[in-house]
């Protein structure tokens, strides 16, 4: 393995939209500095989830539920 090619992980502090607050370990800046967040991971639907929604016009979905769609698998 190579010497001193991996980056220094030092201490900040990440401050959030909403003020809170923790101590982590990075590679970001320096030792003891501070990052602010302007996205909320408590409330961004990149985090939560949010309502994802499919939009197909006529592509694979379609396709695959023309060619599919009535297929019933044993079922009544």
């Amino acid at each position: 393995m190579k010497a001193d090619i991996h980056p220094e992980y030092h201490f900040i502090k990440v401050v959030m939209t909403d003020g809170t607050e923790f101590v982590t370990r990075s590679t970001y800046g320096s030792a003891n500095d501070t990052l602010n967040l302007d996205i909320d991971p408590k409330t961004h639907p990149a985090w939560t989830g949010g309502n994802q929604q499919l939009m197909d016009r006529g592509g694979r979905v379609s396709k695959f539920n023309s060619k599919f769609g009535g297929l019933t698998f044993g079922k009544k």
